[in-house]
């Protein structure tokens, strides 16, 4: 066999930042800053994995027991899945090569995405791609780096890099479900605020907070959920809570109604881009006043962009670094290039498709 070379796309979290490990709806799109791992075969059975981006190299034997070496072990984590669960035995050995368009520990989703790359072409490779739907690929992917290792995250990065696209991803369900969003969305500025960003911390605190906060408004509410309630419903309890929780379930409450909105937006045939702008920008001031999760240099960054003409835009991932977007349809380069006057690297995105087997 020769070599073989796998993609993956990034992604941008439209609607539904910090909601879909609440098992509530998100609405993200694929784009196309690509992950791609090279695979070339060896004559024994050992992997070995070349990271130049982080000067990084691993090398294990997948038929052996693989014990976790460290806490986030991603890569091993997948191979050890596909054994426990699907009986692979891996006895052929392979260099790998990983190589990253998307910026790194930065809320693009490059772990997530470096994982549905690597699933995809570890079932390519040993013979069993037609048995694992793009669902399958992203559900492994998802185990491997969260349930594996008992983090917070949630499957939004996963299913989005796998399937492409822009998705209604419905998170209640298990498997989760999703719809395909087909509005020509265009107009992308991805903004790279340089500043690196500690995902699990962020993802594990606001988890914490939100979920103590939901059992404490429970007390008032016993049937609450944020799917079932809207913030004039619940407004006059939320005094009872402390502040650190108040706030976060009041953001919630609202990003929640405002993917309702774009939802019913990004669907109807009267699709206004100035509308989508406003609703952008206004789950990013939730993001940004409830949940904390936004820095002065992105907002710095954003406030450039929509001078520059940006209809909108939104801190994009986890938050406390990272990356931010900016919608600027027919403003793209204008606004790339007040972005890195902000300081930060600027990239024009497009939405692409899922993960393929080039």
């Amino acid at each position: 066999m020769k070599k073989v070379i796998v993609e993956a796309p990034g992604r941008i979290c439209l609607f539904g930042e910090h909601q879909d490990y609440l098992k509530l709806d998100v609405i993200a799109s694929a784009i196309s800053l690509k992950f791609r791992i090279i695979a070339t075969p060896r004559n024994d059975n050992i992997f070995k994995i070349s990271m130049p981006d982080i000067a990084q190299e691993i090398n294990f034997i997948p038929s052996d027991v693989i014990v976790y070496e460290n806490k986030r072990d991603y890569l091993k984590a997948v191979v050890n899945i596909l054994k426990r669960e699907y009986s692979f035995d891996f006895k052929k050995g392979y260099n790998f090569v990983f190589k990253s368009e998307i910026p790194i520990n930065a809320g693009a989703s490059s772990s997530s995405v470096m994982l549905v790359a690597w699933t995809k072409l570890l079932l390519y490779l040993f013979n069993h791609s037609d048995a694992f739907s793009e669902e399958k690929v992203a559900n492994i992917a998802y185990r491997a780096e969260v349930v594996e290792f008992n983090e917070a995250g949630g499957m939004m990065d996963h299913y989005t890099s796998s399937i492409g696209g822009t998705l209604h991803i419905i998170t209640k369900f298990d498997p989760i479900k999703y719809e395909k969003i087909d509005t020509n969305l265009n107009g992308f500025v991805l903004g790279n605020s340089l500043q690196p960003k500690d995902t699990v911390g962020v993802l594990k605190n606001l988890k914490s907070d939100v979920l103590k906060g939901v059992e404490k408004l429970k007390e008032y509410i016993p049937d609450f959920s944020f799917e079932k309630y809207k913030i004039e419903e619940v407004e006059n309890v939320l005094s009872n809570l402390p502040e650190e929780y108040r706030i976060k379930i009041r953001a919630n409450l609202i990003n929640h109604s405002l993917l309702k909105e774009a939802l019913k937006l990004l669907n109807s045939r009267n699709f206004k881009p100035e509308e989508l702008g406003k609703l952008l920008t206004e789950h990013h001031r939730w993001l940004r006043d409830g949940l904390k999760i936004s820095t002065p240099k992105i907002e710095n960054m954003l406030e450039r962009a929509i001078k520059a003409g940006a209809l909108g835009g939104k801190i994009n991932g986890s938050g406390g670094g990272g990356t931010m977007f900016a919608y600027a349809p027919s403003n793209e380069k204008k606004v790339a290039k007040a972005i890195e006057e902000a300081g930060g690297k600027a990239y024009i995105i497009e939405i692409t498709s899922g993960a393929k087997i080039l």
